[in-house]
């Protein structure tokens, strides 16, 4: 299968916090973000360090720079107590704390997944998304990126639109039942960006995937960083 690779992260392994390019076609509603040093942690962690064709161009803009000092802390402790239930509340599911953010990952095997060649969400699936709302409901001060993939089977273009719906059905079940839109970001990239070797039946199946990133929206921030400053 073609592979479409663009190398994302300009990050070196110093403080580069700064130095990288907005992603390209990002709109108004990302104002400008850049890819931080949470921003290249995570989309490491989604993408393996590589951006393909597909998708909206948002993904850096959603995910910024890492928050230090007190305020960091501060946010730290709210991400990670919110991790902490999503690992509770949907044991499948895996869980990772990257910096400011979390990333769950939803493959055949952990609680969020699609019959074959099909980009509806099954009644098995819908349990879990259902306690992953209800978290989503608890920590309201998140914004929420949402991220298909699939694995090389079929042509570019149709996994590219596989992925594409399979995303959005998850960003409609979970804004359905009643979290907000603007949270809420959708992204896919079809084949492109394997997690695992697309050779093996095993591997094929944890690139048929659905990540959700969870990043502290401006109000956490501004909070945290009020809180910190009252506390000096």
């Amino acid at each position: 299968m073609k592979k479409t690779v663009k190398v994302l992260l300009c990050l070196t392994l110093a403080l580069s916090l700064v130095n990288c390019k907005t992603i390209q076609n990002a709109n108004n509603k990302q104002k400008g973000g850049i890819i931080g040093a949470t921003g290249g942690a995570l989309l490491g962690a989604i993408l393996g360090n590589n951006v393909g064709k597909g998708g909206n161009g948002e993904l850096g803009a959603v995910i910024g720079g890492v928050v230090g000092g007190t305020a960091g802390v501060l946010i730290g402790k709210k991400m990670d107590k919110q991790a902490e239930e999503i690992e509770k509340e949907i044991p499948g599911a895996e869980v990772k704390r990257v910096e400011d953010g979390i990333l769950v990952t939803f493959d055949e095997g952990s609680g969020v997944y699609f019959d074959t060649n099909k980009s509806n969400v099954n009644t098995a699936s819908q349990s879990a998304l259902d306690k992953l709302v209800s978290v989503f409901k608890e920590y309201p001060d998140t914004n929420l990126l949402i991220v298909g993939h699939t694995d090389s089977s079929g042509n570019d273009e149709y996994n590219m639109k596989l992925s594409k719906e399979r995303a959005y059905a998850v960003t409609n079940y979970i804004t359905g039942h009643g979290v907000s839109t603007n949270r809420l970001t959708t992204n896919w990239f079809g084949e492109t960006q394997p997690t695992h070797d697309n050779a093996t039946a095993e591997g094929r199946a944890k690139n048929r995937r659905v990540n959700v990133v969870i990043v502290p929206n401006e109000k956490m921030i501004n909070d945290a960083k009020t809180e910190s400053e009252s506390a000096k």
